[in-house]
């Protein structure tokens, strides 16, 4: 079955996306490294205008709309400020729904690149369901990330610049939430850098993804019990988990404290400020060093948005 998210489009959106996205920092962290017993690639999506990897998705799927539409999303906060960010550059109107619970400092600032923000649900998906309700009854687009498959090409072009690396990888370590990074990404690689296991990281407390592949149905939860809710799926995208099929190679879950430990490796070894699902790479080599030990490995560092609250709590 072919898959949704094509080689041919990734190199496409390379043309388009935004530069400000593209060609973020990719180098051997070398103290990281040596701590850990692997050499260690990081590729840093967090110097950039929404402080994610999400800009470049977002950039690509605006630039495929028409002019003066009116949209409505869903997200956690990090889609949210870059498709505010690509749709205040092209002129487009933006309503976003976000959960009661989301990150204050991502709503404040989708408010300031020019969305409107409704907050409702206890969680993500919650408010994504009343996005899409909202969205029929107006009769407008809506736009959802993974399950809109420029998301994910978008996204894969991360894959293209860690293929221009000169020396091979033996594995590459993503964040899983609906999908869009983790398939964008191994599309990419597949395709130029075969040899390399691609391999989606979730929190313990929100399996629903990897939960879904392994078994080849589709599971849900009742809620998510993690703080990585830049990751806290719990009703996955049926055509998503298709996704993952022939690309993903490996699903791993990790905890919540090893999240915060992988944060303060990162603040500690690199100089950065990263949210817990921006270092679930990390934290899966943390709890699985044995298995990494002596290899050339890649992490994407995809978020960095935390409130001073936050901040404080797990960086000290």
């Amino acid at each position: 079955m072919p898959h949704r998210i094509t080689f041919e489009r990734i190199v496409a959106a390379a043309q388009v996306i935004d530069p400000v996205f593209l060609h973020t920092p990719q180098y051997v962290a070398e103290s990281l490294s040596a701590l850990l017993g692997m050499r260690i690639v990081v590729k840093v999506e967090v110097t950039n205008p929404v402080r994610c990897f999400k800009g470049r998705g977002a950039d690509y799927l605006v630039s495929r709309l028409g002019a003066n539409e009116r949209i409505l999303t869903a997200s956690a906060g990090n889609l949210g400020q870059a498709m505010a960010y690509a749709c205040r550059r092209r002129g487009i109107g933006l309503t976003v729904y976000a959960s009661t619970r989301a990150n204050p400092f991502k709503i404040e600032r989708m408010r300031a690149l020019g969305a409107e923000v409704i907050l409702f649900g206890e969680d993500f998906d919650a408010a994504k369901l009343e996005a899409k309700r909202a969205a029929a009854h107006l009769g407008r687009r809506m736009v959802e990330d993974s399950l809109d498959v420029e998301t994910g090409e978008g996204a894969g072009t991360i894959g293209l610049e860690l293929a221009a690396m000169s020396e091979p990888l033996d594995a590459v370590l993503l964040a899983l939430g609906n999908g869009a990074l983790a398939c964008g990404v191994g599309v990419a690689l597949k395709q130029l850098a075969p040899q390399t296991r691609i391999i989606a990281v979730q929190a313990t407390g929100a399996p629903a993804m990897i939960e879904s592949w392994r078994s080849g149905k589709i599971v849900t939860h009742p809620a998510i019990a993690t703080i990585a809710d830049g990751i806290g799926v719990r009703i996955p995208i049926p055509q998503s988990v298709q996704d993952m099929n022939g690309i993903i190679d490996e699903g791993i879950l990790v905890e919540d404290k090893t999240l915060i430990e992988a944060m303060r490796l990162a603040h500690q070894h690199l100089g950065l400020v990263l949210e817990p699902s921006g270092v679930a790479g990390l934290a899966a080599l943390i709890e699985n060093r044995a298995a990494f030990a002596g290899r050339s490995v890649a992490i994407i560092l995809c978020g960095g948005n935390l409130t001073p609250e936050q901040v404080r709590d797990w960086l000290g």
